[in-house]
């Protein structure tokens, strides 16, 4: 089975994820079930269906998060430091072209959510960043085309 790379900080929320489908979600769809049951003819029972699919959803992303936690990688940004950027390094980037500034940290796929600056360790950029030291450029292909950036800053937080 193959590793699955993630932060403390992915861990935590895929567990507390486990933890809320686990005591709040399944017994809610439980009771869902047993009142739609009530009402009688079940093939005809809208409720009933709509609970069993949300218990299909549910139980099957149970075992999604059980199955990614079991092959959980935990990497400890700190543990890893340096002077070149590794998994859990939070950089800072400015665009060569329009000068604007953004900080990602690169993460696990599990975790990854672009928007709130958690990059993908797989993405394009997040390869290109890989060994590379303040100062240095980096040019990846985005789906939007060529980018230059330069590294202004790494950080082990």
């Amino acid at each position: 089975m193959e590793k699955v790379p993630m932060t403390a900080a992915g861990y935590a929320a895929l567990d507390a994820e486990l933890r809320l489908l686990k005591t709040t979600e399944r017994p809610a769809i439980i009771e869902a079930i047993s009142e739609a049951r009530e009402h009688g003819d079940l093939s005809e029972n809208a409720e009933y269906h709509a609970a069993r699919e949300r218990q299909s959803f549910v139980e099957g992303r149970i075992k999604e998060i059980e199955g990614l936690m079991s092959r959980a990688d935990v990497i400890d940004p700190v543990k890893v430091a340096g002077d070149t950027i590794k998994f859990g390094a939070t950089v800072k980037l400015v665009d060569e072209d329009t000068e604007e500034e953004k900080v990602f940290q690169i993460v696990g796929e599990v975790e990854a959510d672009v928007e709130n600056g958690k990059l993908n360790i797989r993405s394009p950029l997040a390869r290109a960043l890989i060994g590379k030291a303040e100062g240095d450029s980096v040019e990846v292909m985005t789906p939007g085309g060529g980018r230059c950036y330069e590294v202004l800053k790494i950080d082990y937080v």
